[in-house]
């Protein structure tokens, strides 16, 4: 459905350019397909709009040079990977509102370029949202409130199966309303027929499965109901959102969960996500939340969600950095914090951030920290979140700070004593210069700094050596 609409905007936009386009897809016939086919073999056809048919062995291409792959995370990974295959040098664009994890990791990583559209369409006002249990009352009167100003609504159930016992009590809910039916078990010329007639204006509500949630356009669709929302992703709400309120007119989602159950703590968090992420273009926030809730999944695998668990987030992270590095044949600096050894580590708590996924994702994002003014983002960011820091948070974030610090001054290891503070030099060969240093004592190729205050604290002791470290440099 979604190949057809690109291929209409496509034609349109192209008429009068001398550039041929054509559609393949199951819903086009097979003389029409055998005919797109032979064109994109022939060269006569400049562009094809198609599905997953276009890794068709069947399917040739005289000279293949752009693939745009649009709603990218409805794709897995050997499916992607067999369309990038149809060309030895192959350009490609991947296009999603809400990215999967290993694609957001991969584009954050840097294996991947990345641009972002934040502007909306204009006059487009932001999908009001609501997570509520199921109420018969509730349901009756959002239907009809669309209906009465000329619009429709969408209503959406998470399996097939659940359809018809759906159908039958939105009947009794409003039986004055007409009921259309979609799902993937149609055929493609009959669900064509559903969905270009609801797009037309045939039909009241259309009670489908999640297969309207990719880029299909009903501008007079402004309500969606999702029948149990606990059972769908962030993702897949997002975009389900999305039907709705493409264009001036103030569209609603309802977000509806089986009464008298009670959601899981990580359900709740997934759901209560799309509640504060209600604004324009906040796909790519919300896909950066799926990242920490569900993991980046496998770089080298087909697992595009899921966390590193054997050799832990930081050092993937870090392995992942320095490998892009290499391959992109950048010398880059290298970007290792500082170790600093004999000061409290500080934590995430429990009591503070709840979900195991969340505080895994969070020290994976710590890890990352490069610079003062991120870290000082990220505290920000932690105490919109969840609330005021405990002292176990303001521990490893003065950890963090003092190590972005560390490295900043070419340290790879800093050792806390009770007497003294042994550094340990990322370029060993120019310790040497330091020997003469005020406050610090070269030996044997470690740089020894000995408080000058007595009872002061480890942390204020570091403190004092990097200042000590920053003085010497500048004289140095």
């Amino acid at each position: 459905m979604l190949a057809r609409q690109h291929h209409e905007t496509f034609s349109r936009r192209f008429a009068g350019t001398g550039l041929k386009v054509v559609h393949l897809s199951r819903m086009v016939g097979a003389a029409e397909a055998r005919a797109a086919k032979e064109g994109l073999r022939s060269g006569h056809v400049a562009i094809v709009v198609g599905t997953q048919a276009l890794a068709s062995e069947s399917v040739t291409f005289a000279d293949l040079g752009l693939m745009v792959i649009d709603e990218e995370h409805r794709f897995g990974v050997k499916m992607k990977q067999a369309l990038r295959n149809r060309a030895p040098c192959l350009h490609t664009l991947s296009m999603s509102a809400t990215p999967i994890p290993r694609t957001l990791q991969s584009a954050l990583s840097g294996i991947q370029d990345v641009s972002v559209l934040n502007s909306p369409p204009a006059k487009r006002r932001p999908v009001r949202t609501i997570l509520a249990a199921f109420d018969p009352a509730s349901v009756r009167a959002a239907l009809l409130r669309e209906f009465q100003r000329g619009g429709q609504s969408f209503f959406v159930v998470p399996r097939i199966e659940e359809i018809a016992r759906v159908r039958d009590q939105l009947n009794r809910l409003a039986p004055e309303l007409e009921v259309k039916t979609a799902h993937g078990e149609m055929k493609g010329r009959q669900l064509d027929e559903i969905m270009v007639g609801f797009a037309n204006g045939d039909g009241d509500i259309l009670l489908s499965t999640d297969i309207i949630e990719s880029g299909l356009d009903v501008p007079r669709a402004n309500t969606i109901i999702v029948w149990r929302a606990d059972r769908f992703g962030l993702a897949q709400l997002h975009q389900l959102r999305g039907r709705v309120g493409r264009g001036a007119v103030q569209a609603i989602a309802f977000l509806l969960t089986e009464p008298g159950v009670e959601l899981a703590d990580s359900t709740r968090a997934r759901l209560s996500t799309m509640l504060a992420l209600d604004r324009l273009g906040s796909g790519l926030a919300i896909s950066q939340r799926d990242l920490d809730l569900r993991g980046a999944g496998d770089l080298f695998g087909e697992d595009q969600a899921g966390h590193m668990k054997l050799i832990g987030a930081g050092l993937y992270a870090h392995l992942l950095e320095r490998a892009v590095s290499a391959a992109g044949r950048r010398p880059g600096p290298d970007r290792q914090l500082a170790d600093i050894a004999g000061l409290e580590k500080g934590a995430f708590p429990e009591t503070y951030v709840n979900e195991p996924t969340v505080r895994v994702g969070l020290y994976a994002r710590l890890s990352r920290m490069r610079s003062e003014s991120d870290l000082d983002a990220f505290s920000e960011e932690l105490e919109d979140r969840f609330g005021d820091m405990p002292g176990e948070v303001a521990v490893l974030l003065e950890l963090t700070r003092l190590r972005i610090a560390a490295s900043e001054l070419g340290m790879a290891k800093v050792d806390v004593g009770p007497e003294a503070i042994a550094i340990t030099l990322r370029n060993k060969p120019v310790a040497a210069q330091w020997r003469n240093s005020k406050g610090l004592e070269y030996r044997n190729g470690r740089l020894i700094f000995r408080p000058t205050l007595s009872r002061v604290s480890d942390t204020a002791a570091v403190r004092m050596a990097l200042d000590a470290m920053r003085a010497a440099s500048r004289v140095t």
